[in-house]
């Protein structure tokens, strides 16, 4: 098997362990994060790929969606509810700002490590500072759409 196939099955494991640390009393939460990341990434991810932007030569499904299921349907929408989850509220607006960008910086130094020694990515018409750019913006939209739909 593949470096890559691994690397996709470690992905998978962990986003569902880290599912198993989400406190009951913020599972909502969680499920309207998944679920909003989700029609975010579907939208955005299909734009990226058909624009040449990105490619993903080693991907699950590829007769169907030519993104990456795996990242942009479990893993991403995984992440973005466990930042949602424990948001740190009562915090300084610095604290909360440096929460935005290590959860960033994290998926975009993975990101450029995948790119770089795997084929389950490749940057055509990309760098990894858009990619840092749309993971925060992604991970404030979904914030501010949590606290629309949870607010009281």
């Amino acid at each position: 098997m593949r470096m890559e196939w691994w690397i996709l099955i470690s992905v998978y494991a962990v986003s569902t362990g880290i599912l198993f640390f989400i406190p009951k009393n913020k599972f909502r939460l969680a499920v309207v994060a998944i679920l909003f990341k989700q029609v975010i990434t579907f939208l955005i991810g299909l734009v990226v790929v058909e624009l040449g932007l990105l490619e993903y030569p080693v991907r699950l499904f590829p007769s169907v969606n030519r993104t990456s299921f795996t990242y942009e349907y479990y893993a991403f929408p995984v992440i973005c509810a466990a930042f949602n989850v424990w948001y740190p509220n009562k915090r300084s607006t610095l604290f909360q700002s440096a929460y935005y960008v290590g959860f960033t910086s994290v998926l975009t130094i993975g990101e450029i490590i995948i790119e770089k020694y795997t084929d389950l990515i490749t940057y055509i018409h990309w760098a990894w500072y858009i990619s840092w750019i749309s993971i925060c913006l992604s991970f404030f939209i979904s914030r501010l759409f949590c606290r629309w739909f949870f607010a009281k």
